[in-house]
């Protein structure tokens, strides 16, 4: 492949297909079981496009919860991706509005880590340079993401019941998070949320993701705060 930014993104978010083409095709299964339809099983994965918010809303909705409650609860899934954006605001945010609108629409977990990761290690790269390779990072993974979702809601009746494509959606979470687990303020907020989603796991409505999304949050916030306090104070 040429080493342009483009296919350096597109090397970076290959790897992502172990796992989206599976994870995509699990949604589709379980969209089809729920008794969606295909053109309503593309809609989610379209005009969604946020895998652990659509697995979220449709056991929600399987389960007859209020909209009201499937609404927020995955909007609290997503609120990852409002720090997911001011954390890549400092590369992206000044380009044309347009162009902030097709990145805040394919900004993804796959994308975001690659990304960032790649942003926060070439420092000297341009504005343009940045946003082909965050193109380039999405084009193995949305994209795919897309045709999996499909192939699942359409072929899910053929799969064999015992088939375990189930496993793609803990592994692409881990592989995302674990190496974004760099600094005490995220090591403390994935513990919280960790414990406290566990500890809440009998609320009703699984709104106890609600409350653990909160605080973790809240308590990584806290921690990061109180670092800057203590390297503040230690300055000459």
């Amino acid at each position: 492949m040429p080493q342009t930014p483009y296919w350096q993104g597109v090397r970076a978010g290959l790897p992502f297909l172990l796992v989206i083409v599976p994870f995509g095709m699990v949604f589709g299964v379980a969209g089809a079981e729920a008794g969606l339809n295909i053109a309503e099983v593309m809609g989610f994965s379209i005009l969604v496009i946020a895998g652990a918010a659509q697995f979220v809303a449709l056991q929600m909705m399987i389960d007859n919860v209020p909209v009201l409650i499937v609404l927020a609860a995955s909007l609290a899934v997503n609120l990852r991706m409002a720090m997911y954006s001011a954390s890549l605001a400092p590369h992206l945010g000044h380009v044309a509005w347009w162009k902030r609108g097709f990145l805040a629409y394919f900004l993804v977990d796959q994308s975001y880590a690659a990304s960032i990761l790649k942003f926060e290690n070439t420092p000297d790269m341009t504005a343009g340079q940045k946003m082909a390779f965050y193109f380039g990072t999405i084009t193995p993974v949305c994209f795919p993401w897309y045709l999996a979702t499909w192939a699942g809601g359409v072929l899910g009746a053929s799969l064999p019941p015992g088939l375990p494509i189930d496993f793609a959606v803990p592994i692409t979470f881990l592989a995302l998070i674990t190496p974004m687990l760099r600094t005490a303020a995220h090591v403390t907020a994935a513990s919280v949320s960790v414990v406290v989603a566990l500890a809440l796991a009998w609320v009703p409505f699984n709104l106890g993701l609600l409350v653990a999304a909160a605080l973790a949050m809240m308590t990584g916030a806290w921690v990061e705060k109180r670092q800057r306090q203590i390297a503040a104070r230690h300055q000459p």
